[in-house]
This record gives structure tokens, sequence and C-alpha cells, in this order.
């Protein structure tokens, strides 16, 4: 029994004092990869949540998709899904819960930060107050979490903020920006007027079920009873439920942070309003057995606060690609702005414009310029309400919250500012750190003298030469221009022969093409066309562009549109081949073609996209000569993923015992190794509601072994399905050799390794 008698003084709650390395503010994508990256660094870490569950927008409590640059495969950004982190948690995501339960990716997120032991989650908590140091440094943030009455006090070196509304960078005063910039500021020719709107508002989301007998529903009396306020409200699809009603939005015209709960119940009167109109109106008679299972109770916000750093990223920063010397991170997402009436005005739900390819995201813009010790994460950084456009989506805040935290990680290791960090001298540190952990940074290579590898002789039991796919796949229609991309090197390109069937005699057009920026897969650039006349029936084909490539690189053989002729395809999956087609993708503004107005700034370019698997087989077709460019050096090129190149070692598929071997001169002692697989950048992997056909990558090598100069197994693997295997030894291997053997990941797709990495 506790007792306590009455006393004339306030109580106080229970107060816990934490000093720590890393105190991280929000537990959305962003901070909840910056805990884990920062944890896996050694340092301890507090991650302050004031929810119930990790993940934002993509928790179970708002149940939006996590995407990045990927853009549901929609745009031309080929193999640019975000790795580190985010890659992982995504993929553990596709293996356990390829239906798309946002309740499974809970547990998983949990599960991720639980398994950390330098991590302290703080749940149902919230920041509410900070002490300053000095001016430009913080101190200790207070925290107080409802569900068990006690209030924190969180001391660290440094703060990462990934709050969403900066709730921290907001108290600790600094420099912040609401709305959207005037064009001239920063030349944006995409900046919006008043007329459209400064802020992106809130959207609720809602699940329906069939419950197999009829169902009545009656409105809660704040329903809206007018549904035609709703310009859009004709367009309602049964269909559509979920973060597919993204575009059930309002707020825009409000203050986003002080009246988000006024925004809240609004959506709410519009949420109830829809499904009114959907079972009682009598204009959806297959919505008879429908209930409403879930509704959201909180918005998912879009926008608030945006904190100012050293950089403020911008329009031309995207559109045109612009290098930076401290780039850490990329996103690829539209530069996507909402009206602010959202579902109250008449225009779009949203406008999204293209850039050709990925962009990178400088340093400087992760952090505060104003106070010394504070990290920006998430949706806050240092961007223009036009490059926030593009910057605010998850995947993109994740792969953020990775290198903030690394960057946090060497300020404590070093002794360092953010600011100092930042200079040129210094940045190419955090850069090589984040490569090795397995984020992606266009441009930037890994260079590493501790990998043992960098020093070993290397031999491969087989390479895959790229000669022919075979021709044992379905047809494919020619409603659409369809091109494969192949690999080239410099020099002349081999004759391209393709199996056709034509319904009658016609005439085809082919072109081969290329991007003006190498890196990019925008195929602007036509460099030959050919017309081939047809008979009916089926036609060997042979293509010859009678030209040479001048430089290493991808181009489309492009098959122009054609119905009455259908092109055979190939079962065969090779990793860094695929299709693209001239066609729309609606789910991302994507009508084929991107015809900006003159006076936005944006480029005129057209869409060349994959389809998703099952679909998107490669072309059938047989070079004359072979393309050699799975050479087994590209393991330690430093690139993981394909660029301009595949950059992977492929086995043959005749191969049936493949191995690559790596020799050393003089015994090594080896305490850790790293392999990287091809997990396919380039498949969205949207976390919610969509659900995938399969729940591990089909180029993705499952098992393999791992043998020393002896031929002893000292490691095997059954059943992997991530991008990176760490495998790190209680004793360190003596070994002048190892032998890394993949069994292949079917029998139509061979086996492909991007890097192994070992150390002492």
């Amino acid at each position: 029994m506790i007792y306590e008698d009455f006393i004339s003084e306030k109580r106080k709650p229970r107060t816990e004092n934490l000093d720590v390395d890393l105190v991280i503010t929000g537990g959305g994508m962003a901070g909840t990869c910056a805990a884990i990256t920062a944890a896996r660094r050694g340092h301890q870490v507090v991650l302050v949540q004031d929810r119930p569950v990790l993940g934002g927008n993509a928790s179970s409590e708002i149940r939006l998709w996590i995407l990045g640059a990927t853009s549901h495969m929609g745009n031309n950004n080929r193999w640019a899904r975000e790795g580190g982190v985010i890659d992982e948690i995504l993929l553990e995501n596709l293996y356990r819960n390829p239906e798309g339960n946002p309740l499974i990716l809970d547990t998983i997120l949990l599960e991720k930060v639980y398994s950390e032991p330098n991590i302290t989650l703080l749940l149902n908590t919230s920041v509410y107050d900070l002490e300053k140091k000095s001016a430009d440094e913080i101190e200790m943030v207070r925290a107080f979490c409802s569900q068990t009455s006690t209030e924190y006090h969180l001391k660290a070196p440094f703060f990462i903020d990934s709050s969403g509304d900066g709730i921290i960078s907001f108290m600790a005063g600094a420099a912040f920006r609401i709305g959207a910039e005037k064009p001239d500021e920063f030349d944006e020719g995409f900046a919006p007027d008043h007329q459209y709107g400064e802020l992106l508002g809130h959207s609720i989301y809602f699940y329906s079920k069939d419950t197999g007998k009829p169902v009545k529903f009656i409105p809660p009396s704040y329903a809206l009873t007018d549904i035609s306020q709703l310009p859009r409200y004709r367009s309602f699809n049964l269909k559509d439920h979920g973060c597919r009603l993204w575009w059930v939005e309002y707020g825009g015209r409000l203050d986003t942070i002080h009246e988000s709960e006024k925004i809240k119940f609004e959506l709410w009167r519009i949420i109830y309003g829809i499904w009114n109109h959907i079972k009682n109106s009598g204009e959806f008679p297959d919505s008879e057995n429908l209930t409403l299972e879930w509704v959201g109770t909180i918005p998912g916000k879009r926008e608030s606060r945006r904190f100012e750093g050293d950089y403020m990223i911008n329009q031309k920063d995207l559109v045109e690609q612009r290098r930076h010397y401290d780039a850490v991170s990329f996103g690829g997402w539209a530069l996507d702005l909402h009206p602010a009436d959202g579902v109250y005005g008449d225009q779009p739900g949203c406008n999204q414009w293209h850039t050709k390819g990925i962009y990178q995201i400088p340093y400087r813009c992760f952090y505060s310029k104003n106070i010394k010790n504070l990290f920006l994460a998430g949706r806050i950084i240092s961007a223009t309400h036009v490059a926030f456009g593009s910057t605010r989506v998850m995947a993109t805040c994740a792969a953020g919250g990775q290198a903030v935290a690394t960057a946090a990680s060497l300020c404590l290791t070093n002794r360092w500012t953010p600011k100092e960090l930042a200079k040129p001298e210094k940045i190419g540190k955090l850069q090589q750190e984040l490569l090795k952990s397995g984020q992606h940074i266009p441009h930037q290579i890994l260079y590493d003298n501790t990998d043992l590898a960098t020093i070993a002789g290397i031999e491969s039991s087989s390479t895959f030469h790229l000669l022919e796919l075979p021709f044992d796949g379905p047809w494919y229609q020619l409603e659409y221009p369809v091109a494969q991309l192949i690999p080239v090197q410099k020099g002349e390109l081999p004759a391209f022969e393709i199996l056709l069937n034509a319904s009658e005699q016609t005439s085809l057009k082919v072109e081969l093409r290329c991007s003006e920026d190498p890196s990019n897969y925008t195929p602007e650039i036509i460099l030959a066309k050919k017309e081939y006349l047809l008979q009916s029936g089926e036609n060997q084909l042979t293509i010859n562009f009678d030209t040479e490539a001048e430089e290493d690189g991808y181009l489309f053989f492009s098959i122009m549109k054609n119905e009455a002729v259908q092109i055979k395809c190939s079962s065969q999956r090779v990793s860094g081949l695929l299709t693209v087609f001239k066609k729309f993708n609606k789910a991302v503004s994507n009508d084929g073609e991107q015809i900006p107005p003159d006076h936005l700034g944006i480029d005129r370019f057209e869409f060349w996209v994959p389809e998703r698997r099952p679909a998107g087989h490669n072309l059938a077709f047989k070079l004359n000569s072979p393309a050699w460019v799975f050479n087994p050096e590209h393991i330690r090129n430093g690139i993981n993923r394909p660029t301009i190149t595949p950059n992977s070692w492929v086995a043959d598929l005749e191969d049936k015992n493949p191995a690559l071997t790596l020799n050393w001169e003089e015994e090594q002692s080896i305490s850790k190794i790293v392999l990287s697989f091809d997990s396919d950048f380039d498949h969205a992997l949207e976390s919610t509601l969509l659900g995938h056909p399969e729940r591990v990558v089909p180029f993705c090598i499952r098992s393999y072994t791992i043998e020393d100069a002896n031929g002893s197994v000292v490691y095997r693997c059954e059943e992997n399905h991530q991008t990176n295997n760490i495998i790190i030894f209680r004793e360190a291997l003596k070994t002048r050799r190892l032998v890394i053997k993949p069994d292949h990941p079917s029998q139509v797709t061979p086996a492909a390794i991007f890097g192994i990495r070992c150390y002492e």
C-alpha cells in the first residue's frame, strides 16, 4: 500500500534525467532511420516520439505508403530506390508483409528500434520545453509522457529535430519559413501565387470492407450534408480507399500547426459525408454490403515550418540536377504542390512536374544555420516551398535521417560542429561513411583503403556475357513504344535481332536513343532511325543502326508503336537489364509526355517507364557480338547499383556452381565481410495498401556459401532477402583466399553481386 498525506506544496511529476550522446525528436521515418543509424555506430540515443507507434505518416495511425525517388515507377528515375536503413526496412516489410498491412509495418519499425540496445525509445512522449546553454546552443529538452506521468530531462551534445513541425528548432529560436517564396527570390518559375495557395493541407484516410450482408449507415450529426460542396465528389470510386484518397485534403488556408485539430475535424466531416453519400445517395448500389472498417484519428500532415540551413535547396537545384560538393542524399519525387483549397477547390488535387533524373541534396540543408548543435531531418530541412514539394516524401526524408545521424556521429567523435563538418576538407569523410553504410549518393564513389578486397586478385568461375536473352517469354502487342535498355561499351554497336509477329503486312519504325546526361534514363536524343517492312506472320528482324557508342552507358533500343505487331519477350531476368514503355502513369501525373508552360522553368520530355512484375519482361533478342558489361572487377568499383553501367558481376546461368574468388599474396586476418546483392533498386516498394506479387526480389541471391583457402565453409546463408549482408566473425578468419559461392536465384535469373568488402 502507498499512502501520502495532504501537502500544501504542488506535487511534481516523476522526473527522469537522461544524459546521452544524441537526442532525436520525432519518430517518423526520418527520426527512426536516424536513431537506428546512430545506435549502430555505437552512440547512446534517445528517440522521443509523441505517438504510440513509430513511422509517422507511414504508421497504422495514418497509413500512407512510403515512397521516394521511384515515384510509383512512373518517372524516368531508373534504379533510384533509396539505400541504407530505409532499404532494409522496405525489404523486410516486403518479406513479412507483401499485402501492405500497415499494422505489420508498425511491428517491423518497433522491432528494428527495440533490437538496438543503444536506443532508449520514449513513445507517447512530447517535447514541450528546452534550455539553452547559450544563444546558439541547446543544452537540454524537456518532454512529458502522458502514459507514465513522467517528465524527462534529456541532455546531449547534439540534437536532431525530425518532428515535422520542428518543435525543437522553433523553441531554440532557429530561423524558419512558412509558405511560398516569391518567384524572383530563387528564380523559381513554379512558385505559386496566393490564388493557388502557399501551403499543402492535411489528409485523413479511411478503409472499407465487404461484410457479406447489407449494412446500414447512419451518419453522425457533424457529417457534411451537402456533398456537392466538394467539386470532385462525382469522381469517387468504390475501389479507392486508404491513401489512394490522398486528394481528400484540407487546411492549406489555415495555420497547419496551431489549427491542426480544426483541420482534422473538418476532414472527419468530409470523410463521413463522403461515406454517407456512398451508402445513402443511391448512386452506389454496389456499396450495400460495405461498412467502414477504419477512419484515421489524426491527419497526415504535409507542410508547416521549414528551417534555414547554410544552403536552401531550390527548384533549379532539382530541375538542373546541380551537383553539390557536400551531397549526402538524393531525391527524385516530382515537384509536387497541392492547391491550398484542397477538396473545396475546383483545381486538380496536385500539380506535379518531374525532373529528368534524380538530384543531389547537400549536407548544408540538414543543420540549422543559427543553432550550432542542431541537425534538421524530415520535411523541415532547408528547402524552398517549391523544392520541398519533392524533398518532403518519406523515403527521401528517411535517407536524409541516415545522413544527419552519420554526421552527428562524426561530430561526436571529432568534436566538430555541424557547420565545421560542412567544410570541403571534412565533408568527404561523411560521404564515404554513408556510402559504406549502403547510402547511395549520385556521382559519389566509395574509396575505402581499409577494404582488403581492393588489394585482392579476383577470379570468377564464369561471367555472363550479354549475347542474347532467349525467345521463351510472352508476346507483347506494340500498343505503346517499347525500349530495351542495353548497357554498351564505347565503340561499334552490335546488330540487334528480334522476333516479331505481324497480323498484316506493315512497316515498323525503330530508333536508337540515349540520354543527354549519361547518368539519366530520359531518352531525349535520337541517335538513329530505321524503318522495316514486315510480312504477315512471324518476322525475324536484324536491326543494325550502323553507328558507334561514344562512351560506355545505356542505350535505348526502341521499337515504336504498331498495334498490328507483337514482339517476343524473354522469361530471363538479368541484373541491370530492363524494358521501358512510352506510356502514361496517372498515379504520378504522367501522361506519356511532360509538356509544361514555358514560364515554369521545367523540362519538357517523354516518359519511358517500366511495368511492374510479374509483367515487365525483357525483350528477347540476340546480338551479333557480346557486350562484356558484367566484369567481376565491378564488385570493388565503389558503386552498388546500376548507374551508367550495371556495376555488378553476373554469373553465367549455365554455370551450375558459380563462384567468385578473392586471392591475396599473404595471409589476411578478416573479421568482417560485407556483401551487396541486387534487390532491384528500380522497383518501388510501397509499404502500405498496394501489395506486391513477391516476398523476395527475384534478382536477390537467397543462399550462398563462403569458403576459406582450405575449402572449409566459414559461413552459410539460406534465407536472405536483404541487399546488404554483414558477416562478423567472433574470431578473425586467417586465410589467403575467400570463395563466395552464390546460388542462382532461379532458373531464369543468374546470380549477381554488386559488392564484396572485407575488413580486419
